[in-house]
This record gives structure tokens, sequence and C-alpha cells, in this order.
């Protein structure tokens, strides 16, 4: 059974503990007139038992979307496909079966950089692909890591890796070169009593920060960046997303994140004073949500499927802007 496979049946044998399980109520809103997503629909339905768990998404400046295919099911090969705005599908790169790859992110020049977990040291790490170029490798990870989300600094020159094994931010030259442990903390650690140890998790650089999620422990943590590029202080924005995966925000100026919630079907709406508020459940068509992106008022997830009904799928909805907006002052 290749590590991949394992990991897929691990974290489904968590989702069906966790769904079925009470929400927590700390820090949650009240309901409020007028849903804040709706519109819901399935842009495209992948094929769980050919490997299509989709796993990650970046919205493109013409609307298309890269999104990450894990390659979950056994003798699968990982994917990273590009789905234009009306459904159209063009893979851009095919991994090795027994590999996996998971968070993706765009540079400022259109380079696609992706993570690659393996236990081969040739081909673990973090790769890109240069527009009308060949995939190739830009750093070296350890063979027990698990670099899950992916993030890049607005002036392209720095690409940094969630480790969701080893709790640790990872950070390489986008030229390529030397990935070193730009972060390792406790507070990105996994619970190594869960049922899957997962740790940092959903990666996003924004306003002069990187935001992190950690799955095990439910927090979303915001970490500055100084002039120097050094991490400064952690600080806990929300400890109330148990199972948060990977996220969005609202907009570039805005606090507001809109997270999956891949353990309990959910997507959350988590306000920057730390309060959260379920938009969407598995009524909606949520199977094990594993990120979203937000282009405008249109948000995307995307569904790794890992669990029953095992059915992957990319999804688009509409934000209502201003009725997420008064749940924050309500």
């Amino acid at each position: 059974m290749d590590k991949s496979f394992r990991l897929a049946a691990a974290i489904a044998a968590t989702a069906a503990v966790l769904v079925s399980a009470p929400a927590a109520s700390a820090g949650t809103r009240g309901a409020h007139d007028g849903p804040v997503v709706s519109h819901i629909k399935t842009t495209v339905a992948f094929d769980y038992a050919a490997g299509e768990s989709a796993e990650n998404i970046t919205v493109n400046p013409d609307g298309s979307t890269t999104i990450s295919m894990v390659g979950i099911t056994a003798g699968k090969p990982p994917k990273l496909e590009r789905i234009s705005p009306t459904g159209h599908r063009t893979v851009l790169v095919t991994g090795q079966a027994g590999d996996t790859i998971l968070g993706n992110t765009r540079g400022p020049d259109g380079t696609v950089y992706y993570n690659v977990m393996s236990s081969d040291a040739s081909r673990a790490g973090i790769w890109a692909l240069a527009p009308g170029g060949k995939p190739h490798r830009i750093a070296a990870l350890p063979t027990n890591s698990l670099p899950n989300g992916l993030a890049i600094d607005p002036a392209g020159r720095t690409v940094y890796a969630a480790d969701s094994n080893s709790g640790t931010i990872w950070a390489v030259p986008s030229s390529g070169g030397t990935a070193t442990a730009w972060l390792t903390d406790a507070a990105l650690a996994p619970v190594p009593s869960a049922p899957q140890p997962i740790g940092a998790n959903g990666l996003r650089f924004h306003n002069a920060a990187l935001w992190v999620s950690n799955t095990n422990h439910g927090t979303l943590m915001r970490v500055p960046v100084t002039t120097a590029g050094k991490p400064g202080r952690i600080h806990v924005v929300s400890s109330h997303v148990a199972g948060i995966d990977d996220f969005a925000f609202l907009s570039t100026r805005s606090d507001v994140v809109v997270a999956a919630v891949n353990f309990r079907n959910e997507v959350v709406v988590v306000y920057p004073d730390g309060t959260a508020r379920t938009v969407l459940t598995s009524a909606d068509g949520l199977n094990n949500p594993t990120a979203t992106a937000i282009r405008g008022r249109c948000l995307y997830i995307t569904d790794a499927g890992f669990s029953a009904p095992n059915a992957p799928k990319l999804q688009q909805g509409k934000i209502n802007i201003s009725a997420l907006l008064s749940a924050a002052h309500s």
C-alpha cells in the first residue's frame, strides 16, 4: 500500500468520527438574514477511482483554476490540472504513482509552484512549471515531510511551504536553492495522538504576513514577515475551527477568511476577532472540502471525496458580501 493511499485511509477514518461529532459552539456566530454563500454548483466532477481527489486550488487572472489532484487511489499518479471557466480540463503535470501533489500557487510571472510528497529523495520537494516550460524541482525536502499549503510573497521572490508533519514552514527562493526551516514551532506541529496527525496545513501570504492553519489544533494563525524576511511572533487569530484545511481571504484588504473544514464537511467564515460561522455543509454537496479560493464575488471549493460518497469535485458559489460583513457586526 503506497504512502498516499495510507494517508487517504487515515483521513477517511478521521472524517467518519468527526463528521458525526457535535460541532464546537465556542466562538461561533448566530445566523442572520440572507445566505452568505448561494448558487452553489458543481463546475467539474472528478473520478475518485482514477485518483482525482482535488486537494488545492489557485485562481488565475483569466478565471481558470489550477487544481492539485493528489492521486490518492493506490497505483494512480497525482496530477496538476488547469480548468477553464467553462470546465475544460488540461493536464499540466503528471506525477509518479505513489507520490502526492499537494499545495500549489502562482507567481507574478505565471509560474506555477507545487509541492510533491514522495519517499523518493529525488522527487520530494517544491517544483515549478514556468509558462511554456517543463516541470523542475527548485528545492528538495525531506522524504518524511508532508509539504501541504504553499504560498509566495507578492514580489515573487520566496516560496513558502507548510510541513504538516514537522511543524515547520519551509522557505526557498523562487529561482531555486536550498529549502530552509523559516519557522519551526509547537503551534505548527500536529497532535501525535490524533487519528491522522496533521499540523500546519493551509498557507497564504496576506498583508505582510504568512497566515497558516493547524488542522489538529483547529487554529488559524498570523505570522508577520519582517522587512528582513524573518518571522515575527505567532498570533493565534482563532482557535475555534477544528479540522480546518486551506483557506482564502475575502479580498486583498480584508482579514475575513473563508476556510474549508475537511473533516466536518463545512465551509466556515472566520472573522478578525476569532469568531467563526459555518456557511456551507454536506447539504450543499461538500465532500471533504480541502481548499477555497475567491475571485471577486465567486467562491471556489475543492472537494477531495476521501469518505463516502467519494464525490471529488470543483464547486462554485456566489458570496453575498453585504451579508458576510453584516455578520461581522452581529
